[in-house]
């Protein structure tokens, strides 16, 4: 018997992959596809498996881009159920002969959507929905045999679908979680418009995971690339039980960590059945990024440097392969996936040099979140400070310092870093919150500081929500909190005159500033 399936057509949207997941979570299996897949080889699909519906992701282009994605306008008479989400929402009423255009207002964020028919994905939805748009161009006006289901202040038409066909078209985002009742509406189109059976369930992860490794790196040597984080953690973790003693750990301490990171790493990693090697690289790094102020540029830097390192101590050991946290976000963002659109530079993914003199890098978490790793940790049985760890950029506070890194910097970012982790910690905000830290800029401002004028740098408090960071909503954390971080960083930091907190959401912000 095949499995219910639903093919996930990328657009090189950033969401493409979590569509698939959600899919995944509400036990159908789900595949993505290139865009430009054929009704011919959607039959070949739907051999091996059991199609039963598309859903063609969001995209960072406009329909009327020249080298815009398309799909075969043959596919709408397939007669198979289409959900077109964002991009792909207008690509169908174009390929319809709709009517798509530049909006008047563009919508990023929030906004409020009118349910003027509740029917088919919209099924049992209330009359007005908070929404999650990402979009500039808008669908105007549709052809006679499609009809409006809803709409929006600045969007005449957020939602339709066909008359006879059962083909879908949503503006907003109903995968990420800052969509109402979003994870509702993918049910209506699985189990309502597809009639899907919950009939998948996901593999043994860890088992699959670790006989992968294996058959990589077979009979020969690993090492790891450890930063502390639950990412590396994770991957050290697996790695040891593929490999045993042909498995290195090696924590490279580049100066961009946090407080006291080099010795919790070493403190909780020598409970675990793996060898670790610690090298201290601080100057090496520092002298790298001097006169470095472009963020894409800082992050290459660092992430050339960090396989030169690994080179080095691979050859020490006699290993040949290097294992690395990578997980998807990083991947998407990087533009990794073929349509995508890089939104920054990933240490680990795109700031990889050309040449490595590794046989292969292994990443056994590149296809999941942040909150399915922690699944994974749990399982694995990985303290409870490396699972609930909140998470930490690879360049670690060189990107949180706007401008040139310098060591003054670092030590000015390094404590700052500390206090708002102190404060959220003894509040007891933890355990809500993605994370939370502070990012030095490059601005400063007027100040008075015990009655004289103190002229000094603005230092902003980035506080954040998530489940899998493919997006985010700033922490609406209280005032006295606020408060008390803003105090202990200008008292404690002569040099901040100013502490601002950012309100903006993910997107149109990435979590981190640079």
């Amino acid at each position: 018997m095949l499995d219910d399936t639903i093919l996930v057509l990328d657009f090189g949207g950033q969401y493409c992959h979590l569509i698939a997941r959600r899919i995944r979570e509400k036990n159908v299996r789900s595949e993505i596809v290139f865009h430009d897949i054929t009704p011919t080889e959607i039959q070949e699909w739907q051999g091996k498996v059991g199609v039963k519906g598309l859903i063609l992701s969001g995209g960072p282009q406009s329909v009327f881009e020249p080298n815009a994605l398309k799909i075969d306008p043959e596919i709408l008479d397939m007669n198979l159920p289409i959900l077109g989400l964002c991009y792909g929402h207008q690509l169908i009423a174009y390929v319809a002969k709709g009517l798509v255009k530049p909006a008047m207002k563009r919508e990023f964020g929030h906004a409020i959507a009118t349910i003027d028919k509740p029917v088919g994905v919209l099924k049992k939805m209330g009359s007005k929905l908070k929404v999650w748009m990402s979009h500039s161009d808008t669908v105007f006006s549709l052809p006679e045999d499609y009809e409006i289901l809803a709409h929006t202040e600045s969007c005449p038409i957020a939602a339709f679908r066909h008359k006879r066909l059962q083909i879908y078209g949503l503006q907003w985002h109903p995968e990420v979680i800052h969509t109402e009742n979003g994870v509702k509406m993918l049910e209506n189109f699985l189990f309502g418009v597809c009639n899907c059976q919950p009939n998948w369930t996901m593999e043994d992860f860890i088992e699959k995971a670790i006989v992968k490794i294996k058959k990589i790196v077979g009979g020969g040597k690993a090492i790891v690339a450890l930063s502390g984080g639950i990412d590396s953690s994770v991957v050290a973790a697996l790695a040891s039980k593929a490999l045993g003693r042909n498995l290195t750990a090696v924590f490279v301490d580049h100066g961009f960590m946090r407080d006291n990171e080099p010795r919790f790493v070493a403190d909780t990693f020598r409970e675990f059945n793996v060898s670790l090697i610690c090298i201290e690289t601080r100057n090496r790094f520092l002298e790298k990024l001097r006169s470095v102020t472009n963020p894409e540029k800082k992050r290459k830097i660092i992430g050339e440097e960090f396989v030169h390192v690994f080179e080095e101590q691979a050859k020490k050991v006699g290993a040949e392969f290097l294992l690395q946290g990578t997980i998807y976000p990083d991947r998407i963002e990087s533009g990794i996936s073929k349509f995508s659109d890089k939104i920054k530079t990933h240490h680990n993914v795109a700031g990889l040099p050309e040449k490595i003199e590794f046989k292969a890098i292994v990443e056994p978490l590149k296809n999941l979140y942040k909150d399915e790793v922690r699944i994974v940790a749990e399982e694995l049985g990985l303290p409870e400070k490396i699972v609930k760890r909140q998470p930490f950029p690879g360049p670690g506070l060189a990107v949180r310092i706007i401008g040139e890194v310098t060591q003054e910097k670092l030590d000015i970012i390094r404590k700052a870093n500390r206090i708002v982790e102190e404060v959220i910690e003894t509040a007891g905000l933890k355990d809500g919150l993605w994370q939370y830290f502070a990012v030095l800029t490059d601005t400063k401002s007027t100040g008075v500081k015990g009655d004289a004028r103190a002229y000094g740098d603005t230092m902003v408090v980035r506080i954040v929500e998530s489940r899998e960071a493919m997006t985010a909503s700033f922490a609406k954390v209280s005032f006295d909190v606020l408060e008390n971080i803003s105090s202990r960083i200008t008292n404690e930091l002569s040099m901040i005159a100013r502490v601002v907190y950012d309100i903006t959401h993910k997107p149109p912000a990435t979590i981190e500033w640079e």
